[in-house]
């Protein structure tokens, strides 16, 4: 326990001073950085190490993505992928003694999803620039870790406590209703705090004067939460079925006591583009954008 805590403080460090660099292209390497650890932790999961070449392909496709925000980057975006898929392709054909096209598929499903989650925070940093929005996108980043590791730590306790009913035994036998239950209202707890902090110090959300800002919005945060509580568990449960089907324990050893990149953001993989979309198709129309 004590390892765990020390981890997590040092962790929460690390994480505030990346923050402090949101404005600058150091945000988006250390993004494209932790995706690309993500990666290689569930390519040595499915037991590709001697395949290499495979993972290799994937740098300079992820750094494409990580970068995308900027618009010469942007307009490669499409023609790198069909040429990356194409690349696959030709080694799955050129290797197809070596290279099992399941294990393949199953780690560029799950590439992907990683991806699409750590791209999420890039494209808050398109969407909302600060000279327009302040710190309106560092606000929904927060916001998102906060229903996964908020979401987690209160369905830890709350199962310590109340847990009697297993909620997926097969899967991860630790895991009771009760707990999910405490994790979902530990989240809708958790948005609303966090969005009463950030108003009192900005002044203003998504482009809206205080004032204007009633209770639907955290109406809005409240449901938020708890679809993302719930994607946080379904993220967390996806995990662990891949890592006993690909029988290890953890995906990596980087933080002592928690495991590896995936094993501390699982919860978060289906969560930051919910999140994403939310802000583009729910709250900007509701700010009337």
């Amino acid at each position: 326990m004590k390892t765990r805590i020390i981890t997590s403080v040092v962790g929460l460090a690390v994480l505030f001073v990346v923050m402090a660099l949101f404005d600058t292209f150091v945000f988006n390497l250390v993004i494209a950085a932790i995706c690309l650890l993500a990666i290689h932790e569930v390519f040595r999961a499915f037991h590709l190490e001697k395949t290499a070449y495979l993972y290799w392909g994937f740098v300079p496709y992820t750094l494409l993505v990580m970068f995308s925000d900027l618009s010469r980057v942007r307009v490669m975006m499409l023609p790198i992928s069909y040429l990356f898929a194409l690349y696959l392709a030709v080694c799955v054909i050129r290797h197809s003694k070596s290279i099992e096209f399941a294990k393949l598929g199953g780690m560029v499903l799950y590439a992907c999803i990683i991806l699409f989650c750590f791209y999420s925070f890039i494209y808050l940093k398109q969407l909302l620039p600060r000279e327009a929005y302040g710190y309106d996108a560092l606000y929904f980043i927060f916001l998102t870790l906060g229903f996964a590791w908020g979401g987690d730590s209160a369905a830890y306790f709350a199962g310590r406590a109340f847990g009697k009913h297993k909620l997926a035994p097969v899967v991860s036998p630790n895991k009771t209703v009760e707990g999910a239950v405490g994790g979902v209202l530990g989240s809708m707890l958790l948005g609303v705090l966090v969005t009463l902090c950030y108003t009192a110090l900005h002044g203003h959300l998504v482009g809206m004067p205080l004032d204007s800002i009633g209770l639907q919005y955290y109406a809005v945060i409240v449901l938020l939460a708890g679809i993302g509580s719930v994607l946080g568990i379904v993220g967390d449960l996806f995990a662990s079925v891949v890592k006993r089907q690909c029988g290890i324990k953890d995906y990596g050893t980087i933080f002592p006591g928690h495991g590896g990149i995936m094993d501390r953001f699982d919860s978060v993989i289906f969560i930051a583009p919910l999140v994403a979309m939310t802000v583009t198709v729910v709250l900007y129309l509701y700010a009337g954008r």
